[in-house]
């Protein structure tokens, strides 16, 4: 993490901490985790299209799939991500 740029806001209402990657840093972060204490900490995805082919992937097939099963998914294809939405396709 890059310590200058990154930073925390808190409101009444809200709490919004902001990460800067270190300038060595490369790729996508995949994960965060978040709580009171170190040791229960909550973990969150972040919304990528391999994550989001992960989690359907699960709902679709929850249990140990066989190869034609796998083949069978829907191409699931991350679109765009906002606030206020995302949009993916599924073919």
């Amino acid at each position: 993490l890059l310590s200058p740029e990154s930073s925390v806001s808190v409101s009444a209402h809200n709490a919004v901490v902001r990460l800067a990657k270190a300038p060595g840093s490369a790729g996508l972060w995949d994960k965060f985790g978040f709580g009171l204490e170190p040791s229960a900490l909550q973990e969150r995805l972040f919304v990528s299209e391999e994550n989001v082919d992960g989690f359907l992937g699960t709902a679709f097939c929850p249990s140990p799939c066989s190869q034609s099963a796998r083949e069978s998914q829907p191409l699931i294809e991350v679109l765009d991500v906002t606030e206020d939405r995302i949009q993916i396709r599924v073919e």
